[in-house]
């Protein structure tokens, strides 16, 4: 599709859509100048052909004449070749304006690619934050490992804080002596010497009634 098929199709659209249809304006297409010198024995040979920037020409930002000269020369040749023997000089400009265009395009696009790849590359890296890890068979035996571990150090913890716990407790209670630590501190048989000091009256008193 030619420069003049483009506008005019943007035209056509932005009447249909004219709120929907929006973008930036499009770079006016760089001007170049072709060179021409006939030979004597043009169309019989090629004229010699050199393509040159106009006078005070406005850079062009996907377009450089000093840069791409040799290359669109150099895209002529089948053109030249094609019609050697008839008047060539249309068939070249046309071919050299067509080829110029593409050039433009070519350039434009590796650029508008970029700018998506990096809006997809922005866009995957902020989608990063709602996603977690994806589970494979790998992830999931190393994450069991680490949680049977952790479950086990925390009943661990929590075993040892239940028996200082209970040794603690026991250090409150009293422990409860036995019949040898009884007699050795002399307590045992105390409560029966208790009992012979009591009054024999009464003792007697209680024999009778039990009578």
């Amino acid at each position: 599709m030619g420069r003049e098929d483009q506008i005019e199709e943007r035209e056509v659209l932005e009447s249909i859509f004219p709120d929907e249809i929006t973008g930036e304006e499009d770079q006016d297409p760089p001007t170049i100048l072709l060179q021409v010198r006939y030979p004597e024995d043009y169309p019989e040979k090629p004229p010699h052909l050199d393509i040159l920037a106009p006078p005070n020409a406005t850079p062009h930002e996907h377009f450089n004449i000093a840069e791409d000269r040799d290359q669109l020369l150099a895209s002529l040749d089948d053109t030249i070749q094609e019609n050697l023997g008839m008047a060539m000089v249309f068939a070249i400009v046309s071919t050299l304006k067509d080829n110029a265009e593409q050039l433009v395009q070519e350039r434009k696009d590796v650029i508008t690619k970029a700018h998506e790849e990096a809006a997809l590359a922005a866009e995957a890296e902020e989608n990063k934050k709602f996603h977690g890890t994806a589970v494979t068979p790998e992830t999931f035996l190393k994450w069991r490992e680490g949680f049977l571990k952790e479950m086990e150090e925390k009943r661990q913890q929590e075993e040892e804080e239940r028996l200082a716990e209970l040794k603690k407790a026991k250090t409150k209670e009293p422990a409860r002596m036995t019949g040898r630590q009884l007699w050795e501190k002399g307590l045992a048989g105390k409560g029966d010497e208790e009992e012979d000091d009591m009054p024999v009256e009464g003792i007697e008193k209680l024999k009778v009634e039990a009578a």
